[in-house]
């Protein structure tokens, strides 16, 4: 491929040896190499060889952003040359997530939360005295080695409001800062070490009723011998015996459904792709939680890793699958940390690798971080930011289960439905369907935030009320009075406070006309200025569309637009068009979009008109 590289861009030293760390060295002129000369220097080679490495074009993004702080042109020329990508479409790639940068910035960048779990928690007053004392986002410190941005949910809101630091250059990292304080953020813009990775708190800490969080909720097991030393891989093992089909069998008598929010049958899932022909077959986990006020699946990477990477070797094994991707968002640090430190454990006691416990199948795990955007939480999109291109999804069918990552069947999971695997196997299939209700069966995560008691992640078996989670929790704090839930996050939907009576099951949420998602429940005081909270949620859509399909571009812009017309004041033609034109918006978005994101970008917005009144 003629490749047409940034002129005069070059990259610096630095900039080759971070993607030598990721690429390997350069072998030749046709990997970014010295040109032969003569004869050899006429002839093409390694050009496919090099195309087949472009999934390594997100993980060489990322060397670029940690080690250098921003990704050059003379950096992407370089990546360019060792991908032989063209240079248009790397930058596409790059200028797709949000959390690299194209252009220069400090070492050191602080994204501070102002989602709705952290407004509820005083991230507008944090945000308005770092702007006071330190100057608008984007504004460098004294000596320009920091700078600030306000960013989305960062997966906190247990512990609002928060903050991400990331350091780049030889000692690259980030770290948590949760709950944040505008002096703490001050301190670290000033030069101060970021400090120790935040503590998560269980409000049902001890609890014997536990299953999906009994490790993590008693300190957590992060090393090998104490997960085993409380029943790791005991279901891996009964898992051999079982074999494929029985696996499978299990699942479907355990009527397990996916807990990412669309709730389909895991066991038709996976027994879809056992079956498939075609190989490879590939794993996806599903691990980019970045719906707003969702948490749980961090908890459980963080505390529990290896129940994780136990649940993904038996769907491998039942699947057929001898790879699998474990896609984490990349405002997880202290999670991907513990994930990683697993992993070797793992590799290194025979629990990956090419042979798996000596039971002669090959299973290995690869972590994939993704870099800040939302749609990449939809399955396809998952596989288009794997495969090195922008996270934008696809049209389906084809579905996953033939054509999937590389075009190959693919079984894609988010971490709480593959940790509910393990009780399954291990107790059996209708053992655990006797938890919940018929069509509801085991337990649920659900993440407690904003103006509540005790926020955290719970556990409950499904059927349990709203009221009964609330009363966990403890209620509102202060005595104030409850004002409204919001269900399922920013893709969810509101509840009233004559509501909570509302059985937590998939069958109730759907006749109710609400969703569980992906077990947010964010409970709102009096105090909160929902119009204002809508537009926030409405700006979140905006920005976190792909751009792809018209419907979703267009109709996010324009509901963000007639909100801010409604709560001005300053409508076109009286409110009630106003209101007529977002009802229409969000049916055009629900009718015509590509993904789930345009399909519930009104959701919330229009339950909080026709639910609680709101505008009337």
């Amino acid at each position: 491929m003629d490749l047409h590289l940034v002129p005069g861009a070059e990259p610096t030293a630095a900039e080759r040896a971070a993607l030598d760390g990721v690429l390997g060295p350069a072998r030749d002129g046709w990997d970014g190499g010295a040109r032969l000369r003569g004869p050899e220097g006429n002839t093409a080679a390694g050009g496919h060889a090099a195309r087949e490495r472009r999934h390594l074009l997100l993980p060489a993004l990322w060397a670029l952003q940690e080690h250098i702080g921003w990704i050059s042109p003379g950096g992407l020329n370089e990546l360019c040359r060792r991908l032989t990508v063209p240079p248009a479409d790397a930058y596409g790639v790059a200028t797709f997530y949000a959390m690299l940068a194209v252009e220069p910035r400090p070492a050191r960048v602080v994204h501070v939360c102002e989602d709705v779990a952290c407004k509820c928690n005083g991230s507008d007053e944090l945000i308005a005295q770092i702007e006071e004392r330190f100057g608008g986002e984007g504004e460098l410190s004294a000596d320009g080695s920091a700078t600030w941005y306000r960013s989305p949910c960062l997966g906190q809101c247990d512990r609002a409001p928060a903050a991400l630091v990331g350091d780049a250059g030889e000692a690259h990292g980030e770290r948590t800062i949760a709950p944040a304080s505008a002096a703490r953020v001050l301190e670290v813009l000033d030069g101060a070490p970021a400090g120790e990775a935040p503590v998560t708190v269980f409000p049902q800490a001890g609890e014997p009723s536990l299953r999906l969080l009994r490790r993590a909720a008693a300190g957590g097991a992060t090393e090998l011998d104490d997960y085993r030393a409380t029943g790791g891989y005991t279901a891996l093992r009964r898992a051999v015996d079982l074999g494929p089909e029985g696996i499978i069998r299990e699942l479907k008598d355990s009527k397990l459904q996916g807990r990412g929010g669309a709730a389909f049958p895991t066991g038709v899932k996976w027994d879809a792709v056992a079956h498939q022909p075609a190989r490879p077959h590939y794993l996806v986990c599903n691990a980019d939680e970045s719906e707003p006020g969702t948490f749980k699946d961090r908890v459980i990477m963080e505390l529990d890793p290896f129940a994780l990477i136990e649940s993904m070797t038996i769907a491998a094994y039942a699947t057929g699958c001898e790879r699998g991707y474990l896609y984490i968002r990349g405002e997880y640090p202290e999670p991907q940390h513990a994930l990683e430190h697993a992993l070797e454990e793992a590799r290194a006691r025979g629990f990956l690798g090419d042979d798996v416990m000596g039971e002669g199948f090959a299973f290995d795990i690869e972590i994939r971080k993704g870099a800040g955007a939302y749609i990449c939480g939809e399955e396809t999109a998952i596989f288009e930011s794997i495969e090195g291109n922008r996270g934008e999804p696809r049209n389906k069918p084809p579905f996953p289960v033939t054509h999937g990552l590389f075009g190959k069947p693919t079984v894609v999971n988010n971490v709480e439905t593959l940790v509910n695997v393990l009780d399954i196997v291990a107790h059996s299939g209708p053992v655990y369907a006797e938890t919940g209700t018929e069509v509801s069966t085991g337990t649920k995560l659900f993440c407690l935030s904003g103006h509540v008691e005790r926020p955290g992640v719970y556990e409950v078996p499904f059927g349990t009320t709203l009221r009964e989670l609330l009363d966990l929790a403890g209620g509102v704090p202060g005595g104030r009075s409850l004002q409204t839930i919001l269900m399922g996050g920013a893709a969810g939907g509101f509840l009233r406070p004559d509501e909570l009576d509302l059985p937590l099951t998939f069958e109730a949420a759907r006749e109710a006309k609400t969703t569980l998602g992906s077990g947010v429940v964010l409970v709102l005081d009096e105090t909160v200025d929902l119009p204002r909270l809508l537009q926030r949620i409405a700006a979140f859509f905006r920005n976190e569309s792909c751009g792809q399909c018209v419907p979703c571009r267009v109709g996010t812009v324009r509901q963000q637009e007639a909100l801010a017309r409604l709560v001005s004041g300053k409508t076109i033609g009286g409110a009630g068009r106003e209101l007529a034109v977002i009802a229409e918006v969000g049916q055009c978005m629900r009718d015509a979009s590509i993904c789930g994101l345009g399909q519930t970008a009104s959701s919330a917005v229009e339950s909080a008109i026709e639910r609680l009144g709101v505008f009337s």
